[in-house]
């Protein structure tokens, strides 16, 4: 479990050494303290050491993001035109306000915003008349696309949790109406969609590449991630074999997303 760590009274270098370290988190506080999230697998006397002997103090931390991410404090991002504000943090209006949850889909993961990196690109050529999250989770992707333009969504996700999270962001943000939310996976569905969004892990984009892509209308998009790094050659290939065209890989901090469309 990571570890939060403050360390009392830092030096020039603390913030770009905490980061060679591998910290998950690092910010400079308003009292001048520099705090971090450091895997347990780096114990806190070799951060001391590693910054000069310098004065620290651990405490526990509390994960985000279903407990993958790992954060000083809640504070809005920015992605592209976007603005996530999760719980606390203070934003301007019109931001993508997220209540306290625990379904995944703050922002702040590096899968969730290489997808939201990909909608805004596939919004800014075209706005299609809906579009499909598949492993929707907090519904921050399909909020965010709602957000951007695009009139109706449907959210899908086996976890009844993470649905009952996402209708709650939807009346927060108020798209309650656009967004219509079914538990269950692709193949709980008919229809097709101009736009598909699945950020779920690796092994069940491949087992579930036939249905996600049943579920892409004609010449339509399909945006994937939820990827290490070194599996995305998997997912290509999966896709590529099912007749899809690799529009492009993009990676962010060890993860990737995979943009495909439809050649039918």
């Amino acid at each position: 479990m990571p570890y939060r760590i403050d360390v009392l009274q830092p030096r020039d270098d603390a913030l770009d050494r905490l980061v060679q370290l591998g910290a998950l988190d690092v910010e400079l506080l308003d009292d001048g303290q520099l705090a971090a999230i450091l895997p347990d697998t780096i114990v806190a006397d070799a951060v001391a050491r590693a910054l000069g002997g310098a004065r620290v103090r651990v405490s526990p931390v509390a994960g985000q993001d279903d407990g993958s991410v790992w954060v000083i404090r809640p504070r809005a991002v920015r992605i592209g035109s976007v603005l996530v504000a999760p719980p606390g943090a203070s934003a301007p209006a019109g931001a993508l306000r997220l209540t306290d949850s625990t379904a995944f889909g703050s922002g702040l993961h590096p899968t969730t915003v290489l997808c939201l990196e990909a909608i805004e690109e596939a919004l800014a050529f075209e706005i299609p008349g809906s579009l499909l999250d598949v492993g929707t989770g907090s519904g921050v992707l399909a909020l965010a696309a709602l957000m951007k333009g695009v009139p109706r969504a449907v959210g899908l996700d086996t976890d009844a949790t993470a649905l009952k999270a996402a209708a709650e962001h939807a009346r927060v943000n108020a798209m309650e109406g656009r967004l219509v939310l079914v538990q269950g996976g692709p193949e709980s569905i008919g229809g097709a969609w101009p736009l598909v969004i699945a950020n779920l892990l690796a092994a069940p984009l491949i087992e579930m590449a036939p249905a996600l892509i049943r579920r892409v209308g004609h010449r339509g998009r399909l945006i994937l991630s939820g990827i290490p790094q070194s599996v995305a050659p998997d997912i290509e290939h999966a896709y590529r074999r099912c007749g899809m065209r690799l529009v492009r890989t993009t990676l962010r901090v060890g993860w990737a997303a995979v943009v495909v469309d439809a050649t039918w």
